[in-house]
C-alpha cells in the first residue's frame, strides 16, 4: 500500500493554536505530513527560519504517536516542493471567506502546474477562526495576553522577542 503524504505549507511566524488544529486534523487524512516552513523574505518574519522550524517541531511532538511528521524549510515554488516531498495532497486551512478567495486562485494555478496533486481545505475550528499570526504578534508586541492563541512555549518566545521577559 502506498503511503499517503500530505504537505501543509506556511510561514508559521509563529505557529499558533489554529495551525496546530489544522495539523491535528490533517493527521487523520494522511500517513505522513510534511510541514513546509516557508522562507518568505517579503513578509519580514519576526522569528528566524531556524526558530520557526524549531517551534513547529516542538509543538508537533504531540502528534508523534498518531502520524509521521517531518518539518522542512523551503524557498521554492510550492508545487516543486510538494513534488520533492512526494506529496499527493496539499492541506490548507481556511478561516474566512477572504482566505477562500486567495486560496481559490492558488488552487487553479497549482492544478495547471501539477494536476496530480490535490488541494484539500480544512475549515478552522470555530475557536481558532480569528487567530492569525500577524495579529498574535501585534497583541504580544503591545503587551497583550496571547495565551489563548498560542502554546505556552510560543508565548514565552514572543515575550522574549519583544523584551517582555
Amino acid at each position: 500500500m502506498t503511503m499517503r503524504i500530505g504537505l501543509y505549507p506556511g510561514t508559521f511566524d509563529p505557529v499558533t493554536n489554529g495551525h496546530l488544529d489544522i495539523i491535528g486534523r490533517a493527521a487523520k487524512l494522511v500517513d505522513k505530513l510534511v510541514i513546509g516552513v516557508a522562507i518568505n523574505r517579503d513578509k519580514g518574519p519576526l522569528f528566524s527560519l531556524a526558530e520557526r522550524v524549531e517551534m513547529v517541531e516542538t509543538e508537533c511532538a504531540r502528534f508523534a504517536d498518531k502520524i509521521i511528521i517531518e518539518v522542512r524549510p523551503f524557498d521554492t515554488l510550492l508545487m516543486k516542493f510538494a513534488e520533492e516531498a512526494g506529496a499527493s495532497v496539499i492541506v490548507r486551512g481556511l478561516r474566512a471567506v477572504s482566505d477562500f478567495e486567495y486560496e481559490f486562485q492558488m488552487v487553479g494555478m497549482n492544478q495547471k502546474l501539477n494536476p496530480n496533486i490535490e488541494t484539500v481545505f480544512l475549515m478552522a475550528d470555530p475557536t481558532c477562526q480569528a487567530i492569525a499570526s500577524r495579529l498574535v504578534k501585534e497583541i504580544a508586541r503591545l503587551k497583550g495576553d496571547v495565551s489563548q492563541f498560542v502554546p505556552a512555549e510560543v508565548e514565552r518566545r514572543l515575550k522574549t522577542k519583544y523584551g517582555l521577559l
